[in-house]
């Protein structure tokens, strides 16, 4: 009976031991498959979400418990906040770990470093929140940069204007109270009145610019289009311009094609060239010359400018076509500019459905080149009139 017991005792012993090592194996199998779950769960974006992120405008970027980018829009590549997995934003990655930490929703503003476009500095607003219960965040930033330069020109548009209108009136007032105390005077009444000319042209100018601007500036199609003359259109320029050339003894010369037409507003044409023509005379010094010259390329015609002036600093360049933006503004109220020359010209080009380009160099002067699509679609010579009749 010993050994019988024994042996039972020992068997027992064993489906014991069994039965243990098989339910030790269970527990360890279901927490791993709990741990692969929850880590399949954490590295997973929650339902609907990659929906959303898909139509968001915004650059859209979800972080998981390490940092690690799931989902990034092409937007936010574009901009190179994400490269591979990794946030490149130091400042975002500061904020999305703040978040994770206390589960509190953050907004800011970052700049960045451009890349798109050719910007240097890109500013976004950025939300960061929580999402999920895994650690996950999300970043959303929104590229506010052209919103600011907007919002800068429309600020200095509105202070320019307001010290341009105050200005002449303000002076023409002055003048007025002046002339009437020097009534027995007739030689300051002469001088005096001779100033409110000026000044009242001055105003005049700046009040057709206005007008001429808004009406532009839309960059709408030219309501009634026609052929018009580039010989005809730069001559019309040139006298507008010959008295003030001629006063600081600036010879406007012409060169180039002669015949060549586009299609479009031949009266908008000679506000633009008598704006770019004005400026090169403005800037130029004395006995110096302005070249306006004229030459097909392919399907467009290219008019341009040339002056052996100041020329414009570099830093100037992509800022000169805004209204109201001046590069010295001391020395272009001297010279009697309203500011919104450029912008014309900048909105005449557009309004044909072509461009304007400016190159220039800090004492050697500056070329603005208007490039306009071409009667036909292709810069073809026309011969002149007297010259078909003699054909004949």
């Amino acid at each position: 009976m010993s050994e019988m017991a024994m042996s039972l005792t020992a068997l027992a012993g064993f489906v014991v031991g069994a039965l243990a090592v098989l339910f030790y194996r269970n527990q360890i199998e279901t927490q791993n498959r709990a741990a692969t779950a929850g880590d399949q769960e954490a590295g997973a974006l929650p339902q609907g979400v990659a929906s959303v992120l898909a139509v968001l405008p915004s650059s859209a970027v979800v972080l998981d418990a390490h940092d690690r980018v799931l989902r990034a829009s092409s937007a936010a590549r574009a901009f190179g906040l994400v490269k591979g997995d990794r946030l490149m934003a130091a400042e975002l990655l500061a904020l999305a770990r703040q978040v994770r930490r206390d589960g509190e929703i953050r907004e800011s503003e970052i700049d960045v470093a451009g890349h798109k476009f050719g910007q240097e500095i890109t500013n976004f607003a950025v939300r960061v929140a929580p999402l999920g219960s895994y650690g996950q965040v999300l970043v959303l930033a929104e590229d506010q940069t052209e919103r600011r330069r907007v919002e800068a020109v429309r600020r200095d548009f509105v202070a320019n204007v307001s010290h341009e209108l105050k200005t002449p009136v303000g002076a023409l007032s002055l003048l007025a109270e002046t002339i009437q105390d020097a009534a027995d005077d007739p030689e300051a009444v002469t001088r005096f009145a001779g100033r409110m000319q000026h000044e009242a042209a001055r105003l005049t100018y700046l009040v057709q610019d206005l007008i001429t601007l808004s009406r532009i500036q839309g960059a709408e199609p030219i309501p009634t289009p026609g052929q018009v003359s580039i010989d005809e259109s730069v001559h019309d320029a040139i006298d507008h311009c010959n008295t003030r050339a001629i006063a600081k003894d600036i010879t406007l010369v012409t060169g180039g094609t002669e015949g060549l037409r586009i299609w479009g507003d031949d009266e908008l044409l000679v506000t633009a060239l008598r704006n770019l023509i004005d400026n090169a005379v403005a800037y130029s010094p004395e006995h110096t010359r302005v070249v306006v010259s004229v030459r097909p390329a392919g399907d467009s015609v290219e008019i341009s400018v040339s002056d052996q002036g100041i020329g414009i600093p570099e830093e100037s360049l992509e800022r000169i076509f805004e209204r109201f933006f001046r590069v010295d503004a001391a020395r272009s109220r001297a010279t009697g500019g309203t500011g919104l020359g450029l912008a014309i010209v900048k909105h005449v080009a557009a309004a044909h459905a072509g461009e304007v380009s400016v190159w220039s160099k800090e004492g050697s002067g500056s070329t603005f080149t208007l490039r306009l699509p071409a009667f036909g679609g292709t810069a073809v010579v026309v011969p002149p009139p007297n010259t078909l009749e003699a054909a004949k």
